[in-house]
């Protein structure tokens, strides 16, 4: 994903762009810049850690729970949301919990950023922690199609002789308290949908023009000079962290290691993610400024559903 957007499209920490000063710590200027939270454009993803965040996570879990009690599980009447509304439903047994499969840049937009962490980890599972608090949680595959509406071979599309909603009791739910659901809409041949898709899509935009822009191109340049001067040819960061030889194992290789390391110590020396950083916030500020009547209506559109998922805390309270 990362080659085709610049985050991942769950886990966003909304927040204002902060104005970040290098001063004598560069390496830590970088790491500071490799965040979603430090780019223009996720001011307008809710931040899901604050109390209206918080409400709409709850709100959620209180009317799903309505629902998967209309659906005959009667065990959900008695279900004490303080346990569920920090969590998201998963499949009872194909929870992960964070193994190999987790790769550098799902939050880190510029990939590895520390060579001790990649040389210890290469490009697997050594992201910093930048979620929302959300933890995973294991359901029986029938409460969790009910949840979800998603669905494997074999799935009945009904719980208890009940038809299941389009996206399931949390879907349901998340409409309830922001309404129609905006149109889904394709970038990069990725289909985006759901409520915060608008932003998603403008920072696609804006990360592609920045990718054009002379200064990304000179600091690919840069960075792929370091990294053959160790031995290493790859044209662009992205390249290194995708090369297939990474994926034919269960964990990483002696020369995944070196390379990640090489690649996070190339960026640092180069100032790599300083100069691409300025080049993409440049680019989301344009964006901003062009469509800014259509961002603005989202985010009143946030604050009504927050809103609403306040009415609904407060009633069940």
């Amino acid at each position: 994903m990362r080659k085709l957007l610049p985050l991942a499209l769950t886990g966003l920490l909304a927040v204002s762009a902060c104005q970040f000063v290098g001063g004598d710590d560069p390496d830590g200027e970088a790491r500071r810049l490799n965040t979603m939270k430090s780019f223009p454009l996720n001011a307008y993803v809710p931040d899901a850690t604050t109390r209206d965040g918080k409400a709409v996570g709850t709100a959620q879990w209180i009317l799903a729970r309505q629902c998967m009690v209309r659906l005959g599980f009667s065990g959900f009447k008695t279900l004490d949301i303080r346990t569920v509304e920090s969590t998201y439903p998963v499949r009872q047994g194909t929870l992960m919990g964070g193994g190999e499969g987790s790769r550098v840049g799902d939050a880190t937009p510029y990939g590895v950023d520390d060579p001790d962490l990649a040389a210890e980890h290469g490009y697997h599972n050594a992201r910093r922690d930048e979620s929302d608090g959300s933890q995973p949680m294991e359901f029986p595959a029938d409460q969790y199609t009910a949840l979800t509406g998603s669905f494997e071979s074999g799935d009945s599309h009904r719980a208890h002789g009940n038809p299941i909603p389009r996206k399931g009791c949390m879907g349901e739910a998340l409409k309830k308290i922001y309404g129609p659901e905006p149109k889904p809409t394709k970038i990069g041949g990725v289909r985006l949908s759901g409520y915060y898709s608008l932003p998603l899509q403008y920072w696609y935009m804006a990360h592609k023009e920045a990718a054009k822009d002379p200064a990304w191109k000179k600091a690919d340049r840069a960075w792929s000079k370091c990294m053959k001067e160790k031995g290493l040819h790859y044209s662009d960061p992205d390249q290194a962290s995708t090369d297939s030889d990474w994926y034919r194992g269960d964990g990483p290789s002696a020369k995944e290691k070196k390379t990640a390391a090489a690649d996070a110590r190339c960026k640092l020396d180069t100032r790599y993610i300083q100069t691409v950083h300025a080049v993409e916030s440049r680019a989301q500020k344009k964006t901003i400024t062009e469509n800014k009547k259509a961002l603005e209506d989202r985010r009143a559109d946030d604050r009504r559903a927050m809103a609403t998922a306040r009415k609904i805390v407060d009633a069940a309270s």
